[in-house]
Parts: structure tokens; C-alpha cells; sequence
């Protein structure tokens, strides 16, 4: 692998100057900050949204790693937006909008001339409805513009020493429940405590869908067999239950990104 990406970021980067990073904690909006950071002459901020579909582990990490690094970190926190809480088939637009213009409105407020988000090159051959919304507030994705595939990205986080380098990807919570689903802040909650009792029990990266009182986990391959065992099929078993589920069942295909954006296909 070539550094020449790495330069046309660290370019696009000095060539901004002063701007805003939408920042999720995630690992390539870590990797922007950090790789932001280094020159030490460069005007930005990265801010954080907190919200009720938005895992606080995502949120403790964010401040974390800010911290690490002695990097400017804003948090700003926002009630459950009206216009996801039936969970429409457009939300990864319209939450993209509510979003960032919270963000743009803390630019402007600050002075600061740009507004960045961490899409990777990867994310236009995805399903991702929200580029939408980025592309008409103008916020610009220098790892995307630079070429940085994923993988590039969690390799040079791993030369520079980044932890969140084999951090697995996320996702807002409300991408475990139904397009057109009712959502209360108690299902939120549900799902939140389930993924966190998987992810201490050593099942990172795990996906807890619900379909009413049913949990569907989707786990990397490699965990199927695990999850299986006891003891930890039963104590996940009567966790999920405890935390409210009525039924809890163990999704064969394992992980897939947005394996609820897609109707059912028998023929596939």
C-alpha cells in the first residue's frame, strides 16, 4: 500500500484550514481526526451528536479517544427527533439533515469555513441514503475524496497506534428495528442493553434486531459457534429475556450490513 492517498488527505486537509468534523467515534472519523490533529496548525473541532438512537458506548469511546489525544471535542445533545420516531423508510436521510444541522449551526456559530464527515471511498458502492443529505449541505468527505477504502483506512490506523483500529463498524440504533415501527425510548433501550451484555461477553461487533418480542442476533461467522455454547447460551438467553424479549433467536447467515433494508427474497 502507497502513501500517495495518505498525502492527498493530509493536502485536502491543510488546503481547509478551518473546519468542523462530524465526529461518531467511530473508526474512520477516528482516524480523521487524528490524522487532522498531527500537523498542529489546523483550525478544527470535532462535535459529537448525543441522542437517544445513538449507542452511549459510541458516545464514552468518542470522549475517549478525544481525550487521548488532546484533540477539541464538542457534545451536543438533542431530543428524539419527531420525525424518525416511526422509524421511515427515508430515515438515514432525514437523520443526516437533523444532524448535521446542528452541526452547521455550531460552525457558523464558531467560524469555522467547512463541515467533514468520515465517509470512506467504500461507502458509494453501499447502500447509504444519508450521502444524499451530506452532498446538499456541501459537507465534504476528504477520506472518500482522497480514495481511502476501509481497509486502507484500519490498516494506517493500526501503523499510527490507533486502538479503534480493529474497532467493527457501527450503526444507530434505530437500524435494528423495522422501517415503519413505531419507537419508543424503552425499545432504545432494550436493544442498547442487549448489544452491551453481548459486547462484554466478547461478541463485539453483534447486532441485535428486534421484530416485537423477538431478538434476531447477528454475530460475525466466527461466533456462531460460541453463541451456541453453554455457558453463554444460556446466560445470554436469560439476559434477553430479563431485559424484556420474549424470544431469542440466533440469525444463521450472521452479520450483514443493513440486513434490514432488504424485503424478503426466497429465491436468494
Amino acid at each position: 500500500m502507497t502513501d500517495v492517498k495518505l498525502q492527498k488527505l493530509d493536502s485536502l486537509l491543510g488546503n481547509l484550514s478551518s473546519f468542523v468534523i462530524g465526529f461518531s467515534g467511530g473508526l474512520d472519523s477516528s482516524f480523521l481526526i487524528h490524522r487532522a490533529s498531527i500537523p498542529g496548525n489546523l483550525d478544527f473541532e470535532a462535535v459529537t451528536i448525543k441522542t437517544k438512537y445513538v449507542p452511549e458506548r459510541e458516545i464514552r469511546e468518542a470522549v475517549n479517544f478525544t481525550s487521548e489525544y488532546g484533540i477539541s471535542h464538542r457534545i451536543i445533545e438533542i431530543p428524539f427527533p419527531r420525525e424518525l420516531r416511526h422509524n421511515p423508510s427515508e430515515r438515514c436521510y432525514l437523520c443526516k439533515r437533523i444532524l448535521f444541522d446542528k452541526i452547521v449551526d455550531f460552525a457558523r456559530e464558531n467560524n469555522y469555513k467547512h463541515i467533514l464527515d468520515g465517509t470512506n471511498a467504500d461507502d458509494f458502492n453501499l447502500y447509504r441514503p444519508g450521502l444524499k443529505a451530506l452532498k446538499e449541505m456541501q459537507v465534504r468527505s476528504p477520506l472518500a475524496e482522497a480514495g481511502l477504502s476501509r481497509p486502507e483506512i484500519r490498516e494506517y490506523a493500526r501503523q499510527a497506534g490507533l486502538a479503534v483500529w480493529e474497532k467493527p463498524a457501527m450503526s444507530c440504533l434505530l437500524t435494528r428495528i423495522p422501517y415503519d415501527t413505531g419507537i419508543s425510548e424503552d425499545i432504545l433501550t432494550m436493544v442498547e442493553k442487549a448489544e452491551d451484555f453481548l459486547f462484554e461477553k466478547g461478541f463485539p461487533g453483534t447486532r441485535v434486531r428486534i421484530h416485537g418480542d423477538v431478538a434476531r442476533i447477528e454475530c460475525i461467522p466466527g461466533y456462531l459457534e460460541k453463541l451456541v455454547r453453554e455457558p453463554d447460551r444460556k446466560s445470554i438467553t436469560s439476559y434477553l429475556k430479563e431485559i424484556g424479549f420474549r424470544y431469542v433467536s440466533l440469525d444463521l447467515e450472521g452479520y450483514r450490513t443493513g440486513s434490514m433494508d432488504h424485503p424478503y427474497n426466497p429465491e436468494k
